[in-house]
């Protein structure tokens, strides 16, 4: 990288060396991960059994009162996504026929939470929602729905949007997830921690959001809430590159910057002081109707943790004390029966103090449980055993950019895989000491993501850091325990609202 180019970067803020590796990673892509074979329930998935669920209802609650539980929820995404089809209709004839989607959206538009608030706006411009579609003017609804001279969804974070009606009470993302932590997420001295990752632009519109929400609700739950907020770090954006891997330039001469997706989070996961830490997306919510699934099986994974994290910490207190073959055989038994993980093939031929040396390495980790959902053809990531460097396999959410789609082996692994990742985590943030993990020293930066896109009509390479949930948390200790398909309900287009589980 020349001097000129150098100066650039640091005048933008960015470490040149970390931006030299980055290209480097643009010219040599990543390495695909060593799949060994699907996690399934026969190999790597757990299933609790209804007694289990109940002793962890019973259990967890009071082991929760005595600790910092805090909610992570990541909610920068932008709600326009949602509303692809509806922008594209925006730009064509306003014909209704051909866009079954629109189609759809219109005839059954009396179901959506939002329909009385539109309504409202459209008559604050002379007409109604009747006197648009009696006219066939399905853009002016359209257009009051997503632009700012109406109700502006169309540039508001999917958190602020009305998803459920209950009533003359209509609730945002924002206002479930508030009310899913007081069913699971209650810790110390009665109070619910929940942490918001937002866009700077919609920081002010989410604090107004709870704000009017608040007071009822630590009134009618007897619960203190400590609701705050992140953002991602301007820190993590990572360099665009051309198609032959140059610095993207912009018009101005600026180099081009880009957020790098969920994973540039973890810097603020790591900024979390807490014992426990959920992390569930923000379009995944339900009414009140079918909370009762979800809060039970949160209760579950969260026992999980605490319980399993308490075998480990045990374990590796006692390989402090001494190396003996009894430490070691329980630590060998906590790694491979309570997480699940394999010891490298030539382990058990290895000296007692290298093996030891070996096993606190492995225990002394952040801990996460994640649900896992039957595979229904959803997009996702998906629960793997990957061979490690070491020669240990460990287990691991993967994306299919990571896997060689040209190894019948690998492709064999995916095919069989019989669950996906709804991102449904309870992480384990501290040590067997007390002290926080610096959560970046878990991360495997060879596992970033190498996307196109464009900017001003010209193509461009982007990179996203290794994800929240795949690579930022390799070196973690992981246990997948499967969780009922109906805790998974993502809104991935507006008409997705009208799902019943969302009605």
């Amino acid at each position: 990288m020349n001097n000129g180019l150098q100066a650039k970067i640091s005048a933008q803020g960015m470490n040149p060396e970390q931006v030299s590796q980055q290209i480097e990673n643009f010219k040599n892509g990543f390495p695909f991960l060593k799949i060994t074979g699907p996690a399934t329930p026969d190999h790597g998935i757990k299933v609790l059994s209804d007694e289990e669920i109940q002793n962890h209802l019973h259990s967890y609650p009071e082991k929760a009162s005595k600790i910092e539980v805090v909610k992570f929820v990541p909610a920068s995404g932008a709600a326009s996504r949602m509303f692809k089809d509806l922008f594209g209709f925006l730009e064509g004839d306003g014909d209704l026929s051909s866009s079954p989607f629109v189609q759809k959206f219109i005839n059954q538009i009396e179901k959506f939470a939002f329909y009385p608030e539109l309504n409202q706006a459209l008559k604050e411009k002379g007409t109604s929602i009747d006197d648009c579609i009696d006219r066939k003017d399905y853009k002016e609804i359209i257009a009051t729905l997503l632009q700012d001279d109406g109700l502006g969804y169309g540039n508001l974070p999917k958190g602020l949007l009305r998803f459920h009606s209950y009533g003359d009470s209509k609730r945002t993302p924002a206002h479930e997830h508030l009310i899913e932590g007081t069913q699971y997420a209650v810790g110390k001295d009665k109070t619910v921690q929940i942490h918001f990752t937002v866009s700077p632009e919609h920081e002010e519109k989410f604090k107004k959001e709870i704000a009017a929400i608040l007071p009822q609700l630590e009134a009618d739950s007897g619960l203190t809430f400590k609701v705050t907020y992140s953002q991602q770090k301007k820190s993590t954006d990572t360099i665009a590159v051309t198609m032959e891997n140059e610095p993207f330039l912009e018009e101005n001469g600026d180099i081009l910057f880009r957020p790098a997706g969920h994973g540039a989070l973890l810097e603020n996961l790591n900024d979390i002081d807490a014992d426990l830490i959920f992390i569930k997306n923000i379009d995944n919510v339900v009414p009140d109707r079918l909370k009762e699934t979800t809060k039970n099986y949160k209760i579950a994974i969260g026992g999980v943790l605490l319980e399993i994290q308490e075998k480990v910490f045990d374990a590796l207190k006692k390989l402090d004390l001494e190396t003996s073959t009894n430490t070691l055989n329980v630590s060998k038994k906590v790694f491979t029966q309570e997480l699940g993980a394999r010891l490298p093939d030539d382990f058990e031929a290895q000296r007692e103090v290298d093996q030891a040396k070996f096993l606190k390495k492995k225990l002394n980790r952040p801990i996460r449980i994640c649900g896992m959902v039957r595979n229904t053809g959803e997009p996702g990531g998906g629960p793997f055993w990957v061979l490690e460097k070491d020669g240990s396999q460990s287990l691991q959410i993967l994306e299919t950019a990571q896997i060689d789609m040209n190894d019948p082996v690998s492709t064999g692994h995916l095919q069989a895989a019989t669950h996906f990742n709804p991102v449904d985590l309870v992480c384990g943030t501290k040590n067997y000491k007390g002290e926080k993990f610096d959560l970046i020293q878990y991360r495997d930066m060879d596992t970033g993501f190498i996307t196109e896109k464009s900017k001003s009509g010209r193509e461009l390479k982007a990179l996203e850091l290794p994800g929240l949930w795949n690579g930022a948390m390799s070196d973690w200790n992981t246990l997948f325990v499967e969780v009922p398909l109906i805790t998974f309900n993502p809104v991935k287009t507006v008409n997705d609202l009208l799902r019943d589980e969302h009605q």
